[in-house]
């Protein structure tokens, strides 16, 4: 019997393809080089080449959150590897699934502080789900088909594979593999029937229910079975900002976004309600404001697939560890299609109050001469008629977005929630073209974070990616100046973007469309013909330069302790 050998570099190709992987987003470098000279032999793989290794992460990530497939990068050792640790810190607060490919010397060399050496695994260790360092040629494919079992299953989250160079170019056979097996990592998808029995229990005994839900809906494809949920029982909902989209913005039932600049509705509903059924949540300090505090009046149930997460920040009553999907499916199947059809009359109270909530505290803001940036999210929403992704960078531009585009599906709103990095937006936006070509994107932007990763401008205009960036152009890094306003006597301390570009020049310097609104009867138009070119497009709005994101809750305060104006 021949046995064939293949170089690792074509071994790992292989492994990728076996795996379903149709895009990889990358930069090259000498310690990848032998993996990119076969790369471009692949007939299933299409790489798409950033400027930069944080672009090649977030679009990674952003292509995953848009088709919840796990997404993949590959760069070069040493800075290429240390360029990527911001993106992938994104990720692992996010649980986005994601497979981290970088080059390393040559194992002889590892600890000699060879030419772009850098320890990469224990650099990444505390922000990804797991990372490996691939030392023998033996162990690559088993190490890549382990990689993308560990990022997709359970809690997904980034993994890192650190692959040396004399790896790559040495000899193996391959042996593709079709299971994984590990001893050590077994993530529970099946609830505790009896806490369920308790929680149908709580359901039926409550007069102010409230369903509070988070990123783990989406990424557990549970938003038909929270739908069902929530109109079987007559509960209101409210999610993270991770959650957006998990319930439609449509429905009666839907109360906004919970949190620091969450909706006063929701805010206030989760202060008064006697029972909170939390699904996919990580009750983060944005959302809970004073611990002590939140929820106080409610018995609190928290459904998640991660283990540590429950009763990490907020005590629970009732744990239940499994999958989001599951756990709902296995809820709604105990609540049965008869125990509430009475259900609506006796809610009627709470959902009076809650409409009272909306009618008297809603979202809102005073039009003027100038462009409001709340405007301009309200006109791409009524443009787009929901039908499109939304990306965001971070910082204002991010809440207003969050606060004023209504989203009704799933896996249309990409932001970075946990770490909120600014520069995230453009290439995730990159990322989730690739991934629905055929889809509007939309970078909702603000004039500082957009020139975090403006250069992958470059990206867009290669690949023929129409990916649209709104800047909502203030002149100021605007959430840091909000919080100088409010606390610290208008004092702005290094937060005056005195020398940005032209927008509109520097779309044109690369090739893709500028356009520009100084006036709210421009704001229209522009967006008209932005969403009408086939071409990247960056429309610069210059905006009401003090405007604020509200309502807001200071730090550390309760909930209901909101600034509103």
């Amino acid at each position: 019997m021949v046995i064939i050998k293949i170089k690792g570099a074509e071994i790992l190709i292989k492994a990728l393809e076996d795996e379903g992987v149709e895009t990889i987003f990358g930069f090259p470098g000498g310690a990848v080089i032998d993996i990119y000279d076969e790369l471009i032999k692949s007939e299933k793989i299409r790489h798409i080449l950033v400027r930069h290794e944080q672009g090649a992460v977030h679009a990674a990530d952003g292509y995953a959150r848009a088709i919840s497939k796990p997404g993949v990068c590959l760069v070069t050792s040493g800075p290429g590897a240390t360029n990527t640790v911001t993106g992938i810190a994104s990720a692992y607060c996010d649980s986005i699934p994601m497979v981290i490919l970088t080059g390393q010397v040559n194992t002889s060399l590892i600890g000699n502080d060879a030419f772009q050496e850098v320890d990469i695994v224990g650099i990444t260790r505390p922000c990804t789900k797991h990372n490996y360092l691939v030392k023998d040629i033996k162990d690559l494919a088993k190490t890549i088909k382990e990689a993308f079992y560990i990022a997709t299953t359970g809690r997904p989250g980034p993994v890192l594979v650190d692959i040396p160079k004399d790896v790559v170019q040495a000899f193996a056979e391959y042996k593709p593999l079709k299971n994984v097996k590990m001893r050590s990592y077994n993530p529970t998808y099946e609830p505790n029937m009896k806490q369920l029995d308790r929680v149908v229990e709580m359901i039926k005994n409550s007069k102010r229910p409230l369903i509070f839900a988070g990123g783990g809906i989406i990424l557990s494809n549970a938003s038909k079975e929270l739908i069902r949920l929530a109109r079987k029982i007559q509960a209101p909902v409210t999610t993270t900002l991770m959650g957006l989209g998990a319930f439609p913005a449509s429905d009666p039932l839907w109360l906004g976004m919970l949190g620091m600049h969450g909706t006063y509705r929701a805010n206030m509903s989760t202060a008064e309600c006697d029972l909170l059924i939390a699904v996919g949540v990580r009750f983060d300090d944005r959302v809970t404001g004073k611990t002590s505090t939140f929820a106080s009046k409610a018995k609190i149930v928290h459904i998640d697939i991660d283990p540590t997460s429950i009763s990490k920040n907020i005590v629970v009553h009732t744990p239940i560890v499994g999958d989001c999907r599951i756990t709902l499916e296995r809820l709604n199947k105990l609540l049965g299609e008869e125990d509430f059809k009475g259900i609506k009359a006796s809610r009627k109270p709470w959902l009076d109050q809650i409409e009272m909530w909306k009618s008297t505290k809603p979202l809102a803001y005073e039009q003027s001469d100038t462009i409001k940036p709340q405007f301009v999210v309200e006109k791409i929403f009524e443009i787009t008629k929901g039908d499109a992704i939304i990306t965001t960078e971070v910082g204002q531009n991010q809440m207003w977005a969050a606060q004023f585009y209504n989203f009704d599906k799933p896996n249309c709103f990409i932001t970075s929630g946990g770490l909120g990095v600014m520069g995230f937006g453009l290439p995730a936006a990159i990322g989730a073209q690739v991934a629905c070509p055929d889809k509007l994107v939309i970078d909702i932007a603000g004039d500082g974070s957009i020139q975090m990763n403006i250069q992958e401008m470059a990206t867009a205009m290669q690949f023929h990616l129409p990916v649209k960036i709104a800047i909502l152009n203030n002149g100021y890094l605007g959430m840091v100046r909000q919080w100088q306003e409010l606390f610290y006597k208008k004092c702005y301390s290094c937060t005056e973007m005195s020398h940005t570009p032209d927008f509109v020049k520097l779309a044109e310097a690369y090739g893709a469309v500028g356009l520009r609104a100084t006036k709210p009867e421009e704001v229209v138009p522009v967006l008209k013909k932005a969403f009408a070119s086939d071409k990247p497009v960056i429309m610069d709005f210059v905006v009401e330069r003090e405007e604020g994101v509200y309502p807001m809750v200071p730090s550390g305060a309760d909930i209901t302790e909101m600034l509103l104006v």
